[in-house]
């Protein structure tokens, strides 16, 4: 059997985190539930505290439906938690920008280029690889500091 699932990444700002990775990855922000026009709304009715409003965001896959059996991509869902980051990330994100097929040089310049717009969204590039056969790809970490590559 084939279990599906999220990936869920702790962090200080939920909301802006989940923003970030909405861009990079061209997701969408998760709908608000069946009977609400808003997450404010929802959440009102729920009783939340507004100050909690911002202690969980998610990310989905365009055309994401939560009631589907299985899905494509995972949905990301973004927790607040008191700590910061300590350390490297033992599971991190590939993001593949490069088109598959094309020459080695190519792709690592869309690679590069996509790189440079995700600069410009609140990310850093922390080391650029070249393995030969093995590949190239760009080390960065997102606003908050989660690593992610870029290939």
């Amino acid at each position: 059997m084939v279990y599906d699932f999220q990936v869920v990444i702790d962090c200080a700002d939920p909301a802006r985190l989940a923003e970030f990775w909405i861009e990079a990855l061209g997701y969408t922000k998760e709908a608000p539930p069946p009977g609400f026009e808003s997450w404010e709304a929802a959440l009102t009715a729920w009783n939340v505290p507004e100050s909690d409003w911002n202690m969980l965001a998610s990310a989905v896959p365009p055309g994401y439906d939560r009631k589907a059996e299985h899905t494509a991509r995972p949905r990301l869902l973004f927790q607040r938690v008191p700590e910061s980051k300590a350390g490297k990330n033992r599971i991190h994100l590939d993001i593949r920008a490069g088109e598959r097929g094309l020459d080695g040089e190519v792709r690592f310049a869309q690679a590069k280029a996509r790189a440079a717009e995700l600069e410009a969204l609140g990310a850093k590039v922390v080391a650029e690889f070249d393995e030969g056969q093995m590949g190239r790809w760009i080390v960065m970490q997102d606003p908050e500091g989660n690593e992610f590559c870029v290939t």
